[in-house]
């Protein structure tokens, strides 16, 4: 795996921000991976994190976001969750800014180039919050639209800006 990981475009957030956009996806791989390690909202129990497609650099706000997850909760029943025709993929429970409350997720990004298929996603996210509660979503989700995609767009919901994170985007060699 050494060496197979290409660093696209990295955003490192230390004073807040409505959202992060990171673009370069192109035909030069034919799968993207999304880590996005440490999030904290400006604002605390305010919204979910979420993320859009951006096509020309601009975030697709349109109802084309499909998603399926099993939730993964030490204080309580695992269940599933699943929504179609949204505005965004969520990524999230709830974030809080209380001490060690954070957000990490690991997100694979298939035919994102390919303007006759549509973007899918797998997604693998880790949420520490203030109950104590540990949450995991393992799933993942389709932006049903054949376009072409060059980066992707995170926020929170609710218009809470992003008070810190690191978000990174590589290219997986082929």
């Amino acid at each position: 795996m050494a060496g197979s990981l290409i660093k696209i475009d990295e955003e490192i957030v230390t004073s807040a921000v409505a959202s992060v956009t990171l673009t370069g996806i192109d035909s030069t791989y034919d799968v993207y991976q999304l880590l996005i390690k440490n999030v904290i909202p400006e604002t605390d129990n305010l919204g979910d994190l979420k993320l859009r497609v951006t096509e020309s650099g601009t975030p697709n706000s349109t109802a084309n976001y499909d998603w399926a997850y099993k939730v993964l909760w030490n204080n309580g029943a695992f269940f599933n969750q699943q929504n179609t025709n949204q505005g965004e993929l969520d990524l999230s429970g709830v974030l809080g800014t209380g001490t060690g409350e954070s957000q990490m997720a690991n997100i694979y990004i298939f035919n994102a180039p390919n303007s006759s298929e549509y973007t899918f996603f797998t997604v693998e996210q880790m949420n520490y919050d203030k109950t104590p509660d540990f949450t995991g979503f393992n799933g993942g989700g389709v932006f049903t639209s054949a376009s072409t995609v060059n980066g992707v767009n995170i926020f929170i919901a609710n218009s809470c800006n992003i008070a810190s994170g690191k978000f990174t985007l590589y290219g997986l060699k082929k």
